[in-house]
């Protein structure tokens, strides 16, 4: 199918003004003035109605959505690295592009690991929120005793981008040690550098450190892969840190957790069903939460946008998107 000339473009949520103006000069662009998600009906308009979507995780695309007939799309330029609320299957089956913004968000995120490892072994999310109601009584020599993270091991599970810079801040900002599980054992030079020590089992790993800190794609096979009995491996002072995807945790296990105190908290940046949150989290005192912030940088998302429009531009070129994920 030719590429036009001008292609239309539709752009499902709001994205940083300067990459929207950079957008509308490129392309016959439409915009979601609203940024409020997409349903499937308007979806699947879109599919009759636009040569590219510009997707986010908030838009689930599915193989009825890519299947509909007389489909105008060619590719959708998803606005994020995560792709698991895509049907690459079904994408490749109906000829459809898809490509991501990997690698530019690696920084903000590690960023928010550490954010997070720390609010929750200081206490600070409890802390705040005692103050904030009126209710701190003022210095007390044992008032909301953290933790130190020097000398503390961190636990990776994936060794990836992401993992390794929050492993770089932990190591040489912190003085932590450096444990990990994943598929394969990372490259020796990386592992050199970090001092990192590879567990061949989630199991042996969570035995073993601190923090254990997520850095997996959702989806099937890495769905609930922190279950109750993981949970249950870890120590009872331990702190459980997920920057990565909600469905990674099993969260009914997680909450038993925290309520039983066989862990000491949970900072967690995703979750399962989001923008929903399990009532029993909002109440748990010792799990920080917020909302998705891994990569709300405006460096990072303006970052995202320009990978996005180059994965376009290579379309409207005809070349191949080059972050090209069928």
């Amino acid at each position: 199918m030719p590429v036009p000339e001008r292609p239309r473009v539709l752009v499902t949520r709001k994205w940083p003004d300067r990459i929207e103006a950079l957008m509308a000069e490129r392309y016959d662009a439409t915009f979601n003035l609203s940024d409020i998600p997409f349903g499937q009906e308007e979806l699947v308009a879109a599919m009759h109605g636009y040569d590219a979507i510009c997707t986010t995780i908030t838009d689930r695309i599915s193989a009825d959505i890519l299947s509909v007939e007389n489909r105008r799309t060619q590719i959708i330029a998803n606005f994020g690295a995560g792709f698991e609320h895509i049907d690459l299957a079904a994408a490749n089956r109906a000829g459809v592009s898809v490509s991501n913004t990997p690698g530019v968000l690696t920084d903000a995120t590690a960023d928010l690991a550490i954010t997070l490892m720390l609010m929750t072994s200081r206490r600070a999310g409890e802390g705040e929120r005692e103050l904030r109601a009126g209710a701190w009584q003022g210095w007390r020599p044992t008032h909301l005793l953290g933790t130190s993270l020097r000398g503390k091991t961190l636990g990776l599970v994936g060794f990836g981008r992401i993992a390794q810079a929050t492993a770089e801040r932990a190591k040489f900002g912190f003085g932590m040690e450096i444990a990990y599980f994943s598929r394969r054992p990372g490259a020796k030079d990386e592992v050199d550098r970090l001092g990192a020590q590879y567990f061949p089992t989630l199991d042996e790993l969570a035995g073993r450190c601190d923090f254990l800190s997520l850095h997996v794609p959702g989806g099937p096979e890495t769905r609930n892969m922190i279950n109750a009995e993981i949970l249950a491996k870890l120590p009872r002072h331990a702190i459980l840190i997920n920057t990565a995807r909600g469905d990674v945790v099993d969260e009914t296990a997680l909450v038993n957790a925290l309520t039983e105190g066989s862990i000491a908290g949970a900072g967690l940046d995703v979750f399962v069903g989001e923008p929903a949150v399990r009532p029993e989290l909002l109440t748990a005192p010792n799990a920080v939460l917020l909302p998705h912030l891994g990569s709300a940088t405006i460096e990072t998302r303006e970052a995202m946008g320009l990978c996005a429009l180059a994965n376009l531009d290579d379309w409207r070129e005809g070349r191949k998107p080059r972050n090209c994920l069928t």
